[in-house]
C-alpha cells in the first residue's frame, strides 16, 4: 500500500500527516485518488493536481 505525507496545510489537515492511499480510479482521463490517514479516522478525496502539489510519496 502506498503511503504519503503531507507537504503544505491543507483542508484543515497538519504538515507532515501520513496518509495511506486507499483506492485510484480514473474516469475520462480525470484521476481521483481517495487517501486516508495513518489512524483511518478521516478520508479525503484529491484530484491528480492536488495529490502532485500538496503530497510526498513515502517509500
Amino acid at each position: 500500500m502506498k503511503r504519503y505525507r503531507l507537504k503544505n496545510n491543507f483542508k484543515g489537515l497538519k504538515k507532515g500527516t501520513q496518509f495511506y492511499l486507499i483506492a485510484e480510479s480514473e474516469f475520462i482521463g480525470i484521476k481521483d485518488f481517495v487517501l486516508r490517514t495513518k489512524d483511518l479516522s478521516i478520508r479525503i478525496s484529491i484530484n491528480e493536481k492536488e495529490l502532485h502539489k500538496n503530497f510526498t510519496l513515502l517509500n
